[in-house]
């Protein structure tokens, strides 16, 4: 096999020509012209442009979790998915009709409206293929070279679906972008499909709301990836935030365990354990309604980080441990936690410990008087 080391390398096994060609089927949205098609990423990687007046920074956090995505593809050589990116010509370009393709000056670029941080997690894995290349070629470590080049090209030939708005100004595209990503977004049915694709504890929200039978009164909007219809309780997004509090006594975006590779028996026991959890709140918490408080998001989250600093005192996660500390349930004023405006005035984090603090100073203070081994509230 020829070892290609550069991204530059394997384009120039590409047909020579003066411009970049784009093919794709000339359209209109929201009557604006666009064109829609699926390019390699080494066609990407020369063609795109980032308007910092347009995107917002890179999220680290967001990016590493994509890296890790895409990692999936070259190292487990699973498939993934991604959906569209979208791009602004600005006017670049002209559009062959007889060829139905975007033709581009080797000056000219896409501007990205959508799909940075997607570009981005490509872009860094490339550049650390291309370093581990660079170092294997200089210790003449051959193998390792031919294996980072079979990468390489799998990372090149990797497809993307794009939509590009032909003739829209920077305005337009922030507008776009807004509109794009302030609103929840609905699981598309391919994403359904991948769904044992996604990180251990949306599998396992996705696995407690179809199998625990707590969860049928408890509903969960699981259509939705953040909001929630109204006739549901529970939005997906929520319960992934519970399930992460209640077993790692994190908040979300500090969870150590939400990663693709994980045992089925470590994910059916936090299942159950899961199960018995809300099985519990039910058993000890008034009646699920909206309004009722105890049931607000804030709440819920606060409450299982309790439960969780609670049920892991004998070391590990004790079953026993969780059913003994929701006694304390039925004793909590839970109306009694804010005051006045605080529920809607405060950040949503100082809410939340507010809230835990409130729950755990009330179970150290009471729970010896509050809980016999003998009580059983149903």
């Amino acid at each position: 096999m020829d070892v290609i080391s550069s991204l530059s390398e394997l384009l120039a096994e590409q047909k020579p020509s003066s411009y970049v060609e784009i093919p794709g089927v000339l359209g209109q949205t929201f009557g604006q012209a666009t064109i829609a098609a699926t390019l390699p990423m080494s066609k990407l990687f020369s063609i795109y442009e980032v308007d910092l007046e347009v995107q917002r920074a890179i999220i680290p956090r967001n990016l590493s979790k994509l890296i890790d995505y895409v990692n999936l593809y070259l190292e487990d050589r699973q498939p993934i998915y991604f959906p569209g990116i979208i791009f602004s010509a600005r006017g670049a370009g002209h559009y062959d009709d007889e060829q139905q393709a975007l033709r581009l000056q080797p000056i000219e670029k896409l501007y990205v409206v959508d799909g940075q941080h997607r570009l981005a997690a490509f872009q860094r894995i490339m550049e650390t293929l291309q370093s581990q290349m660079a170092r294997a070629k200089d210790r003449r470590e051959y193998d390792k070279m031919e294996e980072i080049t079979e990468k390489l090209r799998r990372l090149y030939a990797f497809p993307i679906s794009t939509m590009t708005y032909l003739d829209i100004n920077a305005r337009q595209e922030r507008q776009l972008f807004s509109d794009i990503n302030k609103l929840p977004r609905k699981l598309g049915g391919n994403l359904a499909v991948l769904r044992d694709q996604r990180r251990f504890y949306h599998v396992a929200a996705t696995e407690l709301a179809a199998k625990a039978p707590a969860m049928q009164k408890l509903t969960v909007d699981m259509f939705s990836e953040r909001g929630k219809s109204p006739e549901y309780l529970f939005s997906y997004h929520l319960l992934i935030e519970i399930l992460i509090a209640l077993f790692e006594g994190r908040m979300k975006s500090a969870a150590r365990n939400n990663g693709y590779q994980y045992e089925d028996k470590d994910l059916q026991e936090l299942v159950s354990l899961g199960g018995t959890y809300f099985n519990g709140l039910l058993n000890y918490l008034p009646e699920p309604t909206k309004g009722e408080a105890v049931w607000s998001e804030n709440i819920q989250i606060a409450l299982a980080l309790f439960i969780h600093e609670e049920a892991t005192k004998p070391g590990k996660f004790n079953r026993y441990a969780l059913e003994h500390a929701l006694k304390i349930l039925p004793h909590v004023n839970w109306n009694g936690i804010y005051a006045g405006d605080e529920k809607d005035r405060l950040p949503r984090r100082t809410r939340i410990m507010k809230a835990y603090n409130f729950i755990k100073s009330f179970y150290q203070e009471q729970n010896a008087f509050l809980i016999s081994d003998k009580e059983d509230v149903s």
